[in-house]
């Protein structure tokens, strides 16, 4: 089934408000020409609710929403890991992590690096962020999002790829993070408000029309082992989700890197109003996350029971979707098309930010104006969609589940990511040497580890880089005789202090995920 008159006029009308909206927000005052900090970090002026929303959908894309939901149609509800234990990762970065870079006042992660050791690991970092942004990140959820689009419209995969990357474009490149995030609390709406229509109709379908909480209990009388949250040695989805490591093991590794040091990610906490405000941005995105397993994994798992004989898991999601009814299948399409644009939005916006103030400021000679690092921020944004848009068939064009493929892929640079930025932040004896090592033995210690020892899960493999990472960064650290680094974060300095709200906040996410696994240890 394919979308009719109703559907279309849904998705064309929220379309006009979304590209109006990002305009009008974008708006400057008379006079006022945008500069480098009104385009890459939205003037500094982001409140809680867009931070947090922003949060969301940059991260909620076609790669989770088609990806996880592909997961969950083969393994079940613990694929949603990823979004509970990214909550309580969340946390962590509110309150540890998040302070040391506001106080810093950053414009990427890149140039904290440069700060804390020198340019060298600023540079090696910034082309291999360019690189997994434009390869990975941005080429997958284009892939996803034209197969979704694709599936449920039925218009071409190419012209797909095409009208998804046109749209994004033209919705953020005149007003960058500001367009982005101001109007990201609907897209989040939407995608909320979406994701629970599809849980809703697809649950009921399960049912034979009796309702919610009857299909639920059909899901869990017919198919029970996707309702096991730790895998064991024995399950086939062992290799993928490492039975007790998805809560202490690597899995802790992927989020603290993904959450805590992606330029992708904390660009929108940089850019809020305050340390105070940009922590309550982050609690309403851990909440956020904790309902997203509801949004994304219940319909996959749905899909496990009304279509059986798909061809490929990620068509699970856009399978449900064609059971939807006219008007409803309009805005839940219009909720994903939402993600997708955001997600690639905010992409396009890290990419410009990083290849503009890390790369293209410190090489050209001479005096850069405002006016020429906006120019310049735009002219990557257009470059790497385009890019993105001729390589994402054959990078992903072969991958049945393509949210796993991105998963192990990036597990191989994660682990040592992490390690320098936790050795940088916790440990002043840390060498720009050592850091440098640091990340390039995250990749060499990956590749030797997945050839000597296929058995490995990657998330244990995760973790075992992790740590040998951190040993390279201490042992090269001792060996070049490093004392205190004259540019180490004197964390005592820094105010980590939160509000009584966030606390409670915090407890509430620790009660909820104690409770989830439980009950379907």
């Amino acid at each position: 089934m394919h979308m009719g008159t109703l559907d279309l006029s849904i998705v064309a009308i929220y379309a006009i408000v979304l590209l109006a909206l990002a305009q009008w927000v974008s708006r400057e005052k008379a006079g006022h020409k945008k500069d480098s900090s009104d385009y890459f970090l939205a003037s500094r002026a982001l409140p809680w609710w867009a931070v947090g929303a922003s949060l969301i959908a940059a991260n909620i894309s076609a790669e989770q929403i088609i990806g996880m939901s592909g997961s969950a149609w083969v393994m079940g509800i613990a694929i949603g890991a990823y979004e509970w234990m990214g909550a309580l990762t969340l946390v962590v970065v509110a309150k540890w992590l998040l302070p040391v870079f506001l106080k810093h006042k950053i414009y990427t992660m890149p140039q904290f690096l440069e700060e804390r050791y020198d340019y060298r690991v600023r540079n090696v970092m910034a082309l291999f962020w360019l690189g997994i942004y434009v390869f990975v990140n941005l080429t997958s959820i284009l892939w996803l999002g034209a197969l979704a689009v694709n599936t449920v419209t039925g218009l071409d995969l190419t012209a797909s790829l095409i009208a998804l990357g046109a749209f994004s474009l033209a919705y953020s490149l005149y007003g960058g993070l500001k367009a982005v995030a101001l109007t990201d609390i609907i897209q989040v709406t939407l995608l909320v408000l979406g994701g629970i229509l599809i849980a809703i109709i697809s649950l009921n379908e399960v049912s034979g029309g009796q309702g919610v909480i009857a299909g639920f209990q059909t899901l869990l009388e017919k198919t029970p082992e996707r309702f096991d949250l730790i895998f064991t040695k024995d399950s086939p989805h062992y290799m993928s989700l490492p039975g007790i490591s998805v809560l202490v093991g690597g899995m802790w590794i992927m989020n603290l890197s993904y959450w805590g040091f992606n330029q992708y990610i904390i660009q929108r906490a940089l850019a809020a109003k305050s340390t105070a405000e940009a922590q309550k941005g982050i609690m309403f995105a851990a909440f956020l996350k904790m309902i997203m397993p509801l949004i994304i994994v219940l319909p996959g798992v749905a899909a496990a029971i009304l279509a059986p004989e798909l061809t490929a898991p990620d068509k699970a999601y856009p399978t449900v979707m064609n059971l939807l009814p006219a008007g409803i299948l309009g805005l839940v399409f219009a909720a994903l098309i939402a993600a997708i644009v955001s997600s690639l939005a905010s992409m396009m916006n890290s990419i410009s930010t990083i290849f503009t103030m890390d790369l293209y400021r410190n090489f050209k000679a001479g005096e850069k104006s405002e006016e020429e690092l906006v120019r310049t921020g735009r002219i990557a944004s257009i470059s790497a969609i385009v890019v993105a848009m001729i390589v994402a068939r054959p990078l992903l064009g072969n991958f049945s589940q393509a949210f796993q493929y991105i998963q192990e892929f990036t597990g191989f640079f994660t682990p040592g990511v992490c390690a320098l930025f936790l050795l940088g932040v916790f440990w002043p004896r840390t060498t720009a040497i050592a850091a440098l090592m640091t990340a390039l033995g995250s990749a060499v210690f990956s590749i030797v580890l997945k050839l000597a020892w296929p058995a490995l899960p990657f998330i244990d493999r995760v973790g075992v880089v992790f740590l040998l990472c951190i040993a390279i960064g201490v042992v090269v650290s001792q060996l070049q005789g490093a004392e205190n680094h004259p540019n180490a974060i004197k964390y005592d300095d820094v105010d980590t202090s939160t509000t009584g709200g966030f606390n409670l906040a915090a407890l509430a996410v620790i009660l909820v995920l104690v409770g989830l696994y439980a009950t379907w240890w």
